[in-house]
């Protein structure tokens, strides 16, 4: 029996508990000047008061390789140095506070240069306004965003250099696991799906030509990787479409095979974003068997997500060999301390979510 408190080792990461943080986007980067795309004191204090709350992993939100990789104006970045060096004191105080420190590359692909969730506008934001082109595997656009233009193959030899150019920066701040976004409609996953590719080139058409993309851009950031430090994708399980219009959970159990054979350390099974058609059928732990068969049918490590806000069901899920670890996104925005009220709750020794000793007096 799995504990939600036993350490994970990955390489040579041991991550001090089975309960991460997901990449939550923040929207509170800069959006002009030098510093554009650097993280602010809002990260910081974000991701240290998940760290001071126990979690074992905590992974940056997505984090774009490019400017043109931005879900929107105010998301970060790590294209530049100036960018690295803001992450840097963050990152050692999430690791002071006894949390592995994770960031997500990610690039939005067609869904880019978008209004924040919380902004007066919606949809895409116009060029005046500080919007920009956006590109895609072919020029179709994401409802009702602004179209994309299609990326050529000399775009994205480019594009798989800026992954290798972010991940030497993570390194370089001081992040531990590195994940790659490659769910909820952003670009590797608009490659992975037969709904968004229809390219008729080596990058379209066949399952093979699809994962082309991705697994060059894994190839490369594990090349940039050291041996020691684990890679983890995000994949979404399903695009829930009807069956052949899209991304499934068999094609993920493939392309997680692949994964594996490329130097994949685990993958993080979420699901849906890339078709407004989309039907979710959602209910507590309704990602949960996604995972569990990626994880018995690849023979990959998984994280396993969505509606996971219990003690029980989280230490549920790894004792029934679902899943290695759970990704908590909103329960610890409601709650930072999660972690250190579920050890109680669950009346574990709290060895692997140490409370900070300013806070023993409330232990």
């Amino acid at each position: 029996m799995t504990s939600l408190f036993e350490p994970f080792r990955l390489r040579d990461v041991t991550i001090r508990n089975r309960v991460w943080m997901s990449p939550m986007c923040q929207y509170s980067a800069a959006d002009t000047g030098p510093a554009t795309g650097a993280p602010t004191a809002w990260h910081a204090t974000h991701l240290h008061s998940r760290a001071v709350g126990g979690a074992g992993l905590v992974i940056a939100e997505a984090t774009a390789v490019s400017p043109e990789g931005r879900i929107s104006p105010q998301d970060l970045g790590l294209w530049n140095d100036t960018q690295l060096e803001a992450f840097a004191p963050i990152v050692a105080q999430v690791a002071a506070a006894g949390a592995t420190p994770g960031i997500q590359l990610a690039h939005a692909g067609r869904k880019a240069s978008t209004y924040a969730p919380f902004a007066t506008g919606s949809g895409s934001v116009p060029v005046e306004e500080g919007g920009w082109q956006t590109v895609a595997p072919s020029a179709e656009a994401f409802g009702h965003y602004a179209p994309p233009r299609a990326l050529t193959t000399v775009d994205l030899d480019a594009l798989v250099e800026d992954f290798r150019a972010a991940t030497r920066r993570a390194v370089a701040a001081g992040f531990e696991v590195i994940e790659l976004h490659g769910a909820h409609g952003y670009l590797l996953h608009q490659f992975l799906s037969p709904a968004a590719n229809h390219r008729t080139d080596e990058y379209g058409g066949d399952l093979e030509g699809r994962m082309r993309l991705p697994l060059r851009v894994v190839d490369a950031v594990r090349g940039e990787l050291p041996e020691a430090l684990p890679l983890v994708v995000r994949l979404s399980a399903t695009d829930w479409l009807p069956e052949g219009e899209g991304w499934d959970v068999d094609q993920s159990v493939a392309l997680s095979r692949r994964l594996k054979e490329h130097g994949v350390d685990l993958v993080d099974v979420s699901s849906g974003g890339l078709d407004h058609r989309q039907q979710i059928e959602v209910g507590p732990g309704y990602q949960v068997p996604f995972a569990a068969r990626i994880r018995r049918e690849a023979g990959i490590a998984t994280g396993a997500v969505g509606m996971i806000t219990e003690p029980k069901q989280a230490q549920d899920i790894l004792a029934a060999g679902e899943a290695d670890a759970v990704l908590l996104a909103r329960e610890l925005l409601r709650d930072p301390y999660w972690p250190l009220h579920a050890a109680q709750a669950l009346e574990v020794e709290p060895a692997s979510t140490p409370w900070p000793k300013q806070y023993l007096r409330a232990l």
